[in-house]
């Protein structure tokens, strides 16, 4: 059985309930599980409210109408409101509906002040485009309402305008894309994982990316021996630095300290004015050469950060140094990318989508919105090199410059907010995972690592702090708050 928490898609979960039937798990069983749940989910948060249930034609409608029946099983006040023209199992669970002797009104009929929550089950993941006429009027009324709204597995409209804007989603088998991928994200409020009874091997999909959350981070940390010492637990070269970004190397120094390195020496131009934190060594350069990298002895280096026209040069010197590497700001390069995937090295790449569009020539707004595929097209077109593209949330890609198949590894990252958007948190991600690289971690487990640590510590600090060296100092909290098993993740699991 796979343990790995994966992201779905729309079809993805439409494969899933194929594969249920066929292992002889019926449908109409999954829909009454679903129905039951989020009408339980709905009563543990809003108790003792009026519950008005709206229901699309399709399979959420049917969901929400087995909801309207355990709500009234249940003892509830409930009024439903559903649309015309049910197939299959949601015509089914419309009729069981009726045969208790509930009404059914049009969802016209519905009127918001005559009910203090709503239970929004209109449409599912399967939408195919933006919402038009009366639908659209309906989702915009219910935002406006006013009233909480609880989502069957997504709010309605997602991920097109206009929406619906719920207190609570219940995502059901699985979290879905919209549950991730900001902004749709923050139209879900607070998210409940709920089991709907599906069979472990119809959710099996090892093509669709992983979720990155605690149980699968916690068996990456390193772990140090009682007889550790500064030069057992890993070595960084951090090499950058470039006039006005004499910032960015400190920081990623920092970070690096944070995440359990030993020793940091920091390499920079020598007419750059870099303060580096006082443990580090400090190694400045009148040109970019491997012989006086080499000095530094590191295990792993973390070259580009504020490294501005010297980038490519500083890269191309630590290539010399055949050391695991991350490649960061003025180091992403396509010259820097082919001589490295070349080289055969470790190597992780750290684009924001604005670098990642002038590394494949497409518009960053189209990598901010298709992320998954940009980082999968990176991964492809440089194969041994981990790809982590930057954003809201992380998107991680790797195939593996010996794979016989072109699918890459994808990963999501599920740590991390907006507050994180301000300049060095990019220096700082780079130093960590360069500190984990150095500690043995392969590049994508360090990339992987990397990126939950970093965002897990911006949670830690998002009411108290906005800079990067505040993220950077929290993250030894949530090394060990994932040490002990004291994290959690952006979603719940439904309780009983």
């Amino acid at each position: 059985m796979e343990s790995t928490v994966r992201l779905y898609t729309a079809q993805a979960m439409r494969d899933a309930d194929q594969k249920a039937t066929e292992l002889g798990y019926p449908g109409l069983v999954l829909m009454d599980t679903a129905g039951r749940r989020s009408a339980k989910r709905l009563l543990q948060h809003f108790e003792g409210r009026k519950t008005a249930v709206l229901c699309g034609r399709g399979n959420n409608g049917g969901d929400g109408l087995v909801a309207a029946r355990w709500l009234w099983a249940w003892g509830r006040e409930v009024a439903v409101y559903a649309a015309e023209g049910q197939e299959g199992d949601a015509a089914t669970a419309r009729q069981a509906l009726l045969a208790h002797g509930l009404k059914i009104e049009p969802l016209t009929a519905w009127k918001p002040e005559t009910h203090t929550v709503v239970l929004d089950a209109l449409f599912g993941t399967g939408l195919r485009g933006p919402l038009e006429g009366f639908y659209a009027g309906l989702v915009e009324e219910v935002t406006a309402s006013g009233l909480p709204v609880v989502a069957v597995d997504i709010p309605s409209g997602l991920p097109h305008k206009p929406h619906i804007r719920a207190d609570l989603t219940i995502a059901l088998a699985g979290l879905k894309n919209e549950h991730l991928f900001y902004p749709h994200r923050a139209a879900c409020g607070r998210i409940l994982l709920d089991s709907i009874g599906m069979p472990p091997r119809a959710l099996e999909n090892p093509d669709l990316p992983e979720l990155l959350c605690h149980p699968a981070m916690r068996p990456l940390l390193p772990v140090r021996t009682g007889d550790a010492h500064k030069g057992s637990v890993g070595r960084v070269l951090v090499a950058g630095g470039y006039r006005s970004y004499t910032g960015a190397p400190s920081l990623a120094a920092l970070g690096a300290y944070r995440a359990g390195a030993g020793l940091v020496t920091v390499a920079y131009p020598a007419d750059c004015e870099v303060q580096p934190p006082q443990e580090a060594v400090r190694l400045p350069l009148f040109d970019w050469n491997v012989a006086s990298l080499h000095m530094a002895r590191a295990e792993a280096v973390a070259v580009g950060m504020g490294a501005g026209e010297g980038g490519v040069e500083a890269a191309l010197a630590a290539l010399g140094l055949n050391r695991p590497t991350v490649l960061d700001a003025e180091a992403l390069d396509l010259r820097v990318l082919q001589a490295y995937a070349r080289a055969g090295l470790p190597t992780v790449l750290t684009p924001h989508p604005g670098e990642a569009s002038r590394l494949l020539g497409l518009p960053s707004e189209q990598i901010a919105r298709f992320p998954l595929e940009a980082a999968q097209t990176l991964a492809r077109r440089y194969p041994g090199l981990v790809v982590v593209l930057k954003g809201g949330p992380t998107v991680l890609a790797f195939v593996p410059s010996d794979a016989r198949s072109p699918a890459p590894f994808l990963a999501v990252n599920g740590t991390g907010n907006p507050t994180m958007a301000t300049g060095g948190m990019g220096d700082v991600l780079a130093g960590v995972i360069a500190a984990l690289m150095a500690a043995g971690r392969t590049a994508w487990d360090a990339a992987r690592l990397g990126v939950y640590l970093h965002g897990l510590a911006g949670d830690l600090v998002a009411k108290t702090g906005l800079l990067a060296h505040e993220v950077a100092e929290a993250l030894p909290e949530a090394i060990e708050g994932l040490r002990l098993g004291m994290v959690r993740d952006f979603w719940e699991p439904g309780s009983d």
